[in-house]
């Protein structure tokens, strides 16, 4: 590897790629045009890396990683493609492949600080937010939208225009078919809200007094014995922590429908 460039004799890189001068591009690795990479990128052997990509600083692409390949959409045509638009700071383990756009004007959309583990796939036009960590083997179809810290464990499978909230657990190979709210955990096949993410949310740092408010709020949607709009409309009535708002928010936009309580 030359110590000039950093970018492998073996690579092809584009010559209307951007590259910053610290980018490394190891064996292999296939740059097209139409990509820019930022500072302190790390692209590893057997990459490739399709036209339309853009990665912010210090992501580190592993072995044999695509990002930003063609949708695996019957109706894709070329002209209607949309970016893979990536932050700072992930890291793409083996094997992963992300699509780019299709359908929605910001196209593929990835936060800062994910860990993608070998193998996971991302459908086109899904978005996904900061510091989530994403099983091997597990996939995301597309418009697939994921907040923040959640973490999806291995072979898990996620229909397409599912939403999950923030600090959400997805348990091992489970079918998600619908939009799982914030701090709990999604299981089964197909998946129901099992309880909270409780230890996720005190390795967060969450204090007792807000977990037990989390706990209540979902005790009045869940257990109350009334629909989930007379539940929402109960709490709505006395003034609420942040993250009970978010919950409520949550159930509120939903779209899909929200996954229920096993």
């Amino acid at each position: 590897m030359s110590q000039m460039s950093g970018i492998h004799p073996t690579a092809l890189v584009a010559p209307e790629a951007e590259l910053h001068d610290s980018v490394r591009v190891g064996p292999y690795s296939i740059i097209e045009p139409d990509v820019i990479i930022d500072a302190e990128c790390i692209i590893e052997s057997c990459v490739r890396i399709f036209s339309g990509t853009r990665l912010g600083r210090g992501n580190r692409v592993c072995h044999g990683a695509l990002l930003g390949c063609e949708p695996q959409d019957l109706s894709y045509h070329p002209a209607h493609a949309k970016p893979l638009i990536i932050g700072h700071h992930n890291h793409f383990r083996e094997g992963v492949n992300i699509s780019r756009g299709i359908k929605t004007p910001g196209g593929t959309r990835i936060g800062d600080n994910n860990y993608f583990m070998g193998n996971f796939h991302a459908g086109h036009d899904c978005i996904i937010g900061n510091h989530n960590v994403l099983g091997h083997g597990s996939v995301l179809a597309g418009h697939v939208t994921i907040g923040d810290h959640v973490f999806i464990s291995g072979l898990a499978a996620i229909h397409q225009f599912t939403f999950m909230g923030d600090r959400v657990m997805i348990a091992g190979c489970a079918k998600i078919v619908k939009d799982i709210p914030p701090f709990t955990i999604g299981d089964g096949n197909p998946a129901r809200v099992s309880g909270l993410n409780s230890i996720g949310l005190r390795r967060a740092g969450i204090p007792a007094d807000v977990r037990v408010a989390i706990k209540i709020a979902y005790r009045q949607i869940y257990q109350s014995g009334v629909n989930i709009g007379e539940a929402l409309d109960h709490l709505d009535k006395t003034p609420q922590i942040a993250e009970v708002e978010a919950i409520i928010r949550f159930f509120r936009r939903s779209q899909r429908g929200v996954t229920a309580h096993r």
